[in-house]
């Protein structure tokens, strides 16, 4: 082996290892890390937990009332006083974290509490503050019954909760404020009653943060929702609930996606889509490996769509909502934990023990949203009425869920080179052999150097001509495009009858291997003919616009810039690679072959088709790999002429988005280290692996075919 062939592989193996790098942190598991745990002592049960990013202090709520305590160094427990509390103990409270936390208090009143953690660097560290203050209670119930179920959420232009009182009634109070210009606030509030009827008592309750539904879960595990702007209040059963008592309820960040958890350990989630009938209904989307205990505890991360549940068996588990799968699992421990909380970073988790302790964990989990099945296969993502490929990396909220699926980008990398190839193999192949064996020397010595040259050609510049001009161009004439295949290979066939018919010596004045000349004008004539016939059976069978035909009659959208387009443009890309090698390779099979066919009576022909292309196809076959590789390379062209959208659809009247082109145009967007930055060093690999996997096994069926072909 030479130095430079040392070099080239070393290169390779470089570049593998720097993919590979950068892909690596996708494939290790989620990690778990049990912290020291900090005792304290609440003096009650406790109902729910909340922590700032840090994980320095915690807010709990107990049933008599609200304590900040010091995650770091054990600091002892601080009870706020809030005057609106009262002489009321705490008897429910909404889901914390990065929803309003309220309290359901034993007189029938809510208390809304606005909770929010500050920091500052002093010099013995970070120094966290939390600020707990009560907002304007609302009163659910006059009589003052206690709360015993509440859900609450606060939006824009007021406030929306819903609590029970009653076994089978739940009383909802909106909220409304105002302010006018001189800056003056009015408040009104709607009180309204649902009858819940159902076997069994309201067991959880939950709203979503826009405060339009209300979903409710009962001891018998039926689960309905309804809708709360609507004039009159109806409950909307789901189909398929949980067979035992509902024990929780919690929304995923965005609220499109509600998290379900019954007595007997199963949780599920459902998302609220359109029915049969365009009414909103349930549907449940993944159920999750059983608890071994009931549901007791639940947290949402506020960063994606994972999410912790609790068993009263003290087992804590790690779900990702989108992909149906477990991520972590905490075993049981010596306590159960009554209330968790998942981190705003998504980093740590903090949970109350039912001895009062704090129990921490820190976590390691920063891709839970790529996994195999993520990358590959088809997920039901949220607003989506089935599962798809979808691949949309960036949207324009902060509760945007990112859809990393490559196989789009893979079909329309394949999907690219299929129909650049199915242009390019023919044209180059029938130039490369007419070239080789029957062309004028003089004449080969000109054509061949200036096919050549267009290989230099940017591909920069060919995207461009075809995206601004030939996707319009060709649009005004695809029927006629459609229909030249046939018009023009008759042509042909008809001049080369006539040709033949001619007397000898007409045909002898023109000299050998410049018949190509005589058909020039019948190719042009044939494409005239062809874009003519194209307008007539446009405006005779198909309406006068083939563009509504195909998507009335036929279903398909026309895009302007789809795949004809890119088959055109690459194909005159690929096509002097594809060219040069396999025109070397027919000249250079040995002459004795040649003469030998020839002097046995065989035409020239019969020869270049059964003795030449034999003898050349090793070399044939290298040329339509190297061609292949180059198309799943490109970038600039399908880029610039398909309209980078990731469909899969074979149809040659849509575009696509291929690997190359979508590593071109999400990389510089992409934060260096996060999900997507790796996700595009996997997109990286696939091209590698394939280009390795076709050249290498183009290798061996070239060596294979040389052996065949060496005793010639």
């Amino acid at each position: 082996m030479t130095a430079g062939g040392v070099i080239i592989i070393g290169a390779i193996l470089a570049i593998l290892f720097v993919i590979v790098a950068e892909v690596y942190p996708l494939l290790r598991p989620a990690a778990v890390k049990p912290l020291p745990p900090v005792a304290a002592n609440f003096g009650a049960h406790v109902l729910a937990i909340d922590t700032d990013e840090y994980r320095a202090l915690a807010v709990v709520v107990a049933e008599n009332g609200v304590h900040v305590v010091s995650l770091v160094g054990g600091a002892p427990v601080r009870k706020l006083e809030l005057p609106a509390l009262g002489q009321a103990k705490v008897t429910a409270v909404s889901a914390p974290g990065y929803r309003p936390l309220a309290l359901g208090l034993s007189d029938g009143r809510v208390l809304p509490l606005g909770v929010s953690f500050s920091g500052a660097r002093q010099a013995s560290g970070r120094q966290v503050e939390a600020n707990v203050r009560a907002l304007d209670p609302l009163v659910m119930d006059p009589v003052g019954q206690p709360i015993r179920r509440l859900a609450y959420v606060a939006h824009e232009g007021g406030s929306v909760a819903a609590a029970t009182v009653s076994p089978k009634q739940v009383l909802v109070v909106r909220v409304a404020e105002e302010t006018s210009l001189l800056g003056a606030t009015t408040r009104e509030e709607t009180r309204r009653v649902l009858d819940v009827p159902s076997t069994g008592e309201v067991s959880t309750l939950a709203i979503d943060s826009r405060g339009d539904h209300l979903y409710i879960g009962t001891t018998t595990g039926e689960l309905a929702h309804a809708v709360l702007r609507a004039k009159e209040l109806r409950l909307a059963p789901a189909k398929g609930g949980a067979k035992t008592t509902i024990t929780v309820l919690g929304f995923l960040i965005g609220d499109r996606t509600l998290v379900v958890g019954d007595q007997s350990g199963g949780v599920a989630t459902w998302q609220l889509l359109p029915g049969a009938e365009g009414e909103p209904e349930l549907v449940p989307i993944h159920a999750f490996p059983t608890h071994h205990a009931a549901v007791v505890t639940f947290s949402a991360s506020r960063r994606h769509k994972g999410f912790w549940t609790g068993d009263g068996a003290g087992e804590l588990r790690l779900d990702y909502a989108t992909t149906g799968e477990t991520l972590l699992r905490i075993p049981s421990t010596t306590e159960s934990a009554t209330a968790i909380a998942y981190s705003p970073k998504s980093d740590g988790l903090v949970a109350v023990g039912a001895g009062g302790r704090l129990l921490q964990w820190d976590i390691d989990c920063p891709h839970p949203e790529v996994s195999l099945r993520a990358l590959f296969g088809k997920l039901w993502y949220e607003g989506y009425d089935r599962p798809a490929y979808v691949w949309q990396s960036t949207g324009g909220s902060d509760d945007f869920e990112a859809k990393l699926s490559l196989t789009p980008l893979l079909f329309g990398t394949l999907k690219g080179t299929f129909y650049a190839l199915l242009v390019a193999v023919p044209i180059a192949l029938a130039s490369a052999l007419y070239a080789s064996q029957f062309m004028h020397p003089r004449l080969k010595a000109m054509i061949k150097p200036t096919v050549e040259i267009m290989a230099a050609l940017p591909s920069v510049v060919l995207g461009f001509l075809a995206g601004l001009w030939l996707a319009p161009t060709i649009e005004r004439i695809v029927p006629g495009i459609i229909v030249s295949p046939v018009v023009t290979s008759a042509l042909v066939l008809m001049a080369a009858g006539g040709w033949r018919a001619l007397p000898e010596g007409w045909r002898s004045r023109l000299t050998p291997g410049t018949e190509v000349f005589l058909l020039i004008p019948v190719v042009i004539g044939g494409l005239w003919l062809s874009f003519a016939c194209g307008h007539w059976i446009d405006r005779a069978l198909l309406g006068g616009d083939y563009r509504v035909w195909l998507r009335e009659i036929l279903g398909v959208t026309y895009d302007q810039r789809n795949s004809i387009v890119v088959g055109l443009a690459m194909g005159f890309a690929v096509v002097p690679v594809i060219f040069t090698i396999a025109e070397d390779s027919l000249s250079n099979v040995p002459p004795h072959l040649t003469a030998g066919s020839l002097a046995l009576g065989a035409t020239r022909w019969q020869t270049a088709v059964r003795v030449v292309l034999p003898s050349a196809s090793p070399g044939i076959f290298s040329a339509i790999m190297i061609g292949f590789g180059r198309a799943v390379g490109e970038t600039m062209i399908v880029l610039m002429a398909t309209g980078n959208t990731p469909v899969t659809s074979w149809s040659i009247f849509n575009g696509f988005r291929a690997l190359s082109a979508n590593i071109a145009v999400e990389l510089p967007e992409a934060p260096q280290g996060g999900t997507l930055f790796r996700v595009l060093f996997v997109a990286a690999l696939l091209l590698f692996v394939m280009t390795f996997a076709v050249n290498t096994a183009a290798e061996l069926v070239r060596l294979r075919l040389r052996e065949r072909y060496r005793a010639l």
